[in-house]
């Protein structure tokens, strides 16, 4: 059983089978699939299930806040399993591939008091851009 799952499980979530395929769906290392491509890999699992479906099912899990809508540079929102686990992103600036990555270090840190604008910082969200190996190669 995945760790969403698990998670879900945990929470009392009912685990339809609808809602339980779309979970399997996103269960892996450095998952960020669009709405469609769950919708995609949830209908090869099972046929039957709807995009509203899959579109309910991801706006309940975004709400939550057992995945991270992730957005980047106008492209499609992609849905991210990996919500209790710090982490930042690494987009190729071509295709849209993400990785999840963990620097070390504390970004909040490195943003001094005089830029903070009095700001009381909850939250830090660092992308980093540049090209996959797949596009360097290209």
């Amino acid at each position: 059983m995945s760790d969403l799952l698990e998670r879900l499980r945990g929470r009392g979530w009912r685990l339809t089978a609808q809602r339980r395929v779309v979970a399997e769906v996103l269960d892996g290392d450095h998952v960020h699939y669009t709405a469609d491509e769950v919708h995609a890999l949830a209908a090869g699992r099972l046929p039957e299930i709807s995009r509203a479906t899959v579109y309910n099912t991801l706006g309940e899990l975004v709400s939550l806040g057992e995945v991270i809508e992730v957005s980047t540079d106008g492209r499609a929102k992609r849905y991210d399993p990996n919500a209790h686990h710090a982490h930042q992103h690494l987009v190729c600036a071509r295709c849209g591939t993400i990785r999840d990555v963990h620097p070390t270090g504390d970004p909040l840190a490195d943003l001094p008091a005089r830029e903070r604008f009095g700001f009381a910082v909850s939250e830090v969200e660092v992308t980093y851009r540049g090209l996959c190996p797949d596009c360097v190669a290209a």
